[in-house]
């Protein structure tokens, strides 16, 4: 927290005892001040350990006056000013409390399409999603950093020409990510090469015909060229819809890992995987009792986030209190795989991860069942695919979010991504300042190996990889790959393993060299499709002037 004049007034550990402290409140009802005491200890320990932590805005906002906490929503648009601008304002709002949005344009009649009342035509989909930009432009969230948006367009929308290609100009639209809503009808036509068409939302009939891999490479092209738009499988999606009687999923949060309904907002947070680990002898070994615990502990903190929540609008409030979703994801995936001296780029790493997802899932369902005994099922469950059978607090459980702030925090590898080089600099964070990182572990077995040296160091820097330097060992090197050196088929097997038992979705970037073609880019995508992975997004290493990490 910081003073009217912007002067740090409290300690980390306090910034840990306040979200605590406020996070226990929830107890109150079931168990009184005993059992907030009892869990506010409990969850401080958690947080402190860096063994969890719960997304920023919980971070930030907990313990403060109309704190609001969640860091994912979904607002919903329809074809009309009214809406629009409405939608315009409750997510300025929710920006300004720290949150991210997302958004679908689909329901947005085209570009040059008439307008009824005023005898004018519309300016479609992309131009509104300028005006959502501009806005967010100048509402940091939480007064501590820029918003964060999804913008979503339907894979037959008559402007989805436009839409595709509207981040050509790196300098437009810098504050949205931009995914195609897309069918298995469509991913099929592209396959059989048939007709495509794109239909008016407002009149529901066909304004043009084109060919669907006339579009599929469009959407190619631009990806490779930029690293946008990301795809969104919309049957996916909505094969595993908690709650299909209650609505559809039409659109996700910003990075795509929360699928969510309209008004709806989810609570997020990590447990970090490089602390779930324990020594014999010289070999590291997962801990899967410390990782139970942790399950269960931070189950019970992201369902109290629901309770102590401050709502901005009373249709969040109705519907997320309806659902209750909660994302549980991981951070430190590669750093544990380090200690277990397992290369990213392994069999072994796939197979452990989805092992490590798996029981994640199923102890967090358990944990979430078990508090439904305590403190009662979501209420939304009858009308849910667990009723009648397996009672649950939570619609959803699992969530793997990209962790770029608080993996920073805990020190360690974000999300489920490899390391992204042993050493680089870091820009866009602490006031735009560059900041030179070395990864500690590589340090760690480098001096364990006795070839640490500053040279070493200043060749690493100098060459933006272990690889080319020959007095580092093959082993050292093998696990130490980072992203760039990765094929593009481990990534998505890695993203394929953590979705398999993931209730909601996964939030990873497919990383390809610079050098890398547009049949990689399409090869991923249909990857994505064919194996239920939810959304997919490439990014071409150099494809953007700007990037938050560089060697």
């Amino acid at each position: 927290m910081q003073n009217e004049q912007g002067k740090v007034i409290e300690t980390p550990a306090e910034l840990f005892q306040r979200v605590a402290k406020a996070v226990a409140q929830a107890e109150l009802s079931f168990g009184g001040a005993k059992a907030v005491k009892k869990w506010e200890e409990r969850f401080y320990h958690l947080m402190s350990s860096l063994a969890f932590l719960p997304n920023s805005p919980t971070l930030m906002n907990a313990g403060r006056p109309k704190g609001q906490l969640s860091a994912c929503f979904v607002l919903p648009m329809e074809d009309s000013l009214e809406s629009i601008l409405s939608t315009l304002k409750n997510a300025a709002l929710i920006h300004q409390s720290g949150g991210g949005t997302g958004f679908s344009f689909s329901k947005l009649r085209p570009k040059d399409d008439v307008i009824l009342t005023t005898g004018g035509t519309s300016s479609g989909p992309v131009s509104f999603i300028k005006i959502f930009d501009a806005t967010t432009e100048h509402i940091k969230q939480g007064g501590r950093r820029r918003g964060a948006n999804m913008g979503i367009l339907k894979d037959n929308h008559p402007d989805i020409e436009a839409f595709i290609q509207a981040k050509s100009d790196p300098k437009i639209l810098q504050n949205f990510n931009l995914s195609v809503m897309v069918t298995d009808e469509f991913m099929q036509a592209v396959q059989q090469n048939k007709d495509w068409a794109l239909i008016n939302p407002r009149t529901q009939k066909t304004v043009k015909i084109l060919k669907a891999t006339y579009l599929w490479d469009l959407i190619i092209t631009q990806a490779w060229n930029s690293g946008e738009p990301g795809l969104l499988f919309l049957d996916t999606i909505n094969r595993t819809n908690p709650t299909p009687i209650t609505g559809r999923l039409n659109a996700t949060n910003p990075c795509g890992e929360m699928p969510l309904l309209d008004y709806e907002s989810c609570n997020l947070g990590s447990i970090n995987l490089s602390k779930m680990l324990y020594s014999t002898g010289e070999t590291r070994k997962v801990d899967w009792t410390k990782l139970e615990q942790t399950i269960q502990i931070a189950i019970r903190f992201l369902d109290n986030v629901i309770e102590v929540n401050h709502y901005i609008l009373p249709e969040i409030k109705t519907i997320t209190l309806a659902n209750r979703k909660i994302g549980l994801g991981v951070m430190g995936w590669a750093e544990m795989l380090i200690e277990l001296n397992t290369s990213y780029a392994s069999e072994e790493a796939v197979q452990l991860g989805e092992q490590l997802m798996k029981f994640i899932k199923e102890t967090a369902q358990e944990a979430s069942a078990k508090l439904a005994t305590e403190k009662g099922t979501f209420p939304a469950w009858q009308q849910s695919i667990y009723a009648p059978d397996q009672p649950m607090r939570n619609a959803t459980c699992t969530s793997i979010a990209p962790t770029g702030t608080i993996s920073i925090i805990a020190g360690t590898s974000s999300s489920i991504e490899p390391l992204f080089a042993v050493a680089y600099r870091r820009v866009g964070i602490l006031d735009n300042q560059t900041q030179l990182e070395i990864n500690r572990l590589f340090i760690e077995k480098a001096k364990k190996a006795g070839i640490w040296s500053e040279s070493l160091v200043a060749k690493i820097y100098e060459k933006g990889s272990i690889q080319p330097i020959s007095e580092i060992p093959k082993r050292l090197k093998k696990l130490f790959i980072t992203s760039l050196e990765i094929a593009p088929d481990f990534h998505l097997r890695h993203l394929m393993a953590f979705q398999k038992h993931t209730d909601n979705a996964v939030s990873k970037t497919i990383n390809l060299r610079e050098s890398a073609t547009k049949k990689m880019v399409e090869n991923a995508f249909y990857f994505a499709w064919k194996n239920g992975i939810k959304g997919v997004t490439v990014y071409r290493y150099g494809s953007r002037r700007k990037q938050v990490l560089q060697k």
